[in-house]
């Protein structure tokens, strides 16, 4: 299963928006995806479902619907995890919904983490319920790739998602608290990531699979970068110049003394503040680059959309490609998106 978390620490990047356009670009492009609300913020689930849909599955009482649901067993001392519930989006574009109530597993999260060195039963339990959850929706869903949204912090529900985590890409902003960020998310991932493979030898074999917790980092995403001209305006350039180095010397752990090549072959992509989209994307319930004019999107927003759409379609094609995700489905060709767009304004 290859598993992608889009990890920051550092809050307020686009997070949340990159992974929906994101799963939505895939699905656009031909592939299965599950994506997996495991932000107690529940910001994805937010912005995918309508609000009279998640009072339906945040009803008082009990929320078997949402990804909460699904491990409140195990957490509750009364099972183990249970089946997800998967949440149509899209033909080939399914939810697992978040979950405010995700706060109260934490420390049973934090408390466990230690006691799979000492290979206890429950601590690999626990620790791997959210990997477990989702790769049971995911061979249901026949999905081709399960993308991760998690909240901007260290703590343990990220740990365990991470642990869930095949692969890891990380949104930044050009600015000063995005190089903080990774100075902090780096040495956190490389310690999870050798806590765990120290852990995984002494997994009882009659626990089944575990995750692998490879957490391979696949390269940063540059977010709301402000150009002119077709340059970084000086306020971000600064900081943009340094994000490379940050990057190798945090994440990858390398010492960079040499200078860094441009572009950065870690940067994925540049991906735009489409400030006039967002609006009407979400008063639409769907992706900024699939807006039409019965949305609103008319005359110069046209030309934004169709950038918007080529910004995320060459990020998934980067991430495919680094990641080694496998489609059989083809995907729409460019002549068959526009001819699309000419119906819907009445062209021949």
């Amino acid at each position: 299963m290859i598993s992608i978390a889009f990890f920051n620490n550092k809050g307020g990047v686009g997070k949340t928006s990159l992974v929906y356009h994101t799963a939505w670009m895939f699905a656009e492009l031909g592939y299965r995806v599950l994506a997996v609300d495991l932000d107690p913020q529940s910001n994805l689930s937010i912005m995918a479902l309508e609000v009279e849909r998640l009072e339906q599955l945040w009803p008082d009482g009990a929320h078997p619907k949402t990804l909460f649901g699904a491990v409140e067993p195990l957490f509750g001392g009364t099972g183990d995890v249970r089946p997800a519930h998967v949440e149509t989006l899209g033909e080939r574009l399914g939810l697992i919904v978040g979950d405010l109530a995700l706060s109260r597993i934490e420390d049973d999260l934090s408390t466990e983490w230690p006691r799979c060195l000492e290979g206890r039963d429950r601590a690999f339990r626990v620790t791997t319920a959210f990997w477990r959850v989702m790769k049971a929706a995911a061979d249901a869903h026949e999905a081709d790739v399960v993308l991760i949204d998690v909240g901007p912090n260290l703590g343990a529900i990220n740990r365990a998602a991470l642990v869930a985590a095949s692969h890891v890409v990380v949104p930044v902003a050009p600015d000063l608290f995005s190089l903080q960020g990774l100075k902090n998310l780096g040495p956190t991932l490389r310690r999870w990531r050798e806590t765990w493979a120290q852990a995984l030898p002494k997994a009882d074999a009659s626990l089944g699979p575990q995750p692998s917790g490879a957490m391979q980092p696949v390269g940063y995403v540059l977010m709301q970068h402000a150009e002119r001209l077709g340059r970084p305006t000086k306020a971000y350039a600064k900081w943009q110049a340094r994000l490379p180095y940050a990057y190798r010397e945090s994440i990858l752990g390398e010492q960079t003394h040499t200078t860094v090549v441009d572009p950065d072959p870690h940067q994925i992509h540049r991906i735009k503040h489409y400030r006039s989209l967002m609006p009407m994307a979400m008063e639409a319930r769907k992706p900024m680059f699939a807006l039409r004019a019965s949305d609103g999107a008319i005359g110069a927003h046209q030309d934004s959309v169709q950038r918007c759409y080529e910004d995320f379609q060459a990020l998934v094609q980067a991430i495919v490609a680094r990641t080694g995700v496998q489609s059989a489905v083809v995907a729409p060709s460019q002549s068959e998106r526009e001819a699309e767009a000419g119906a819907e304004h009445g062209l021949p």
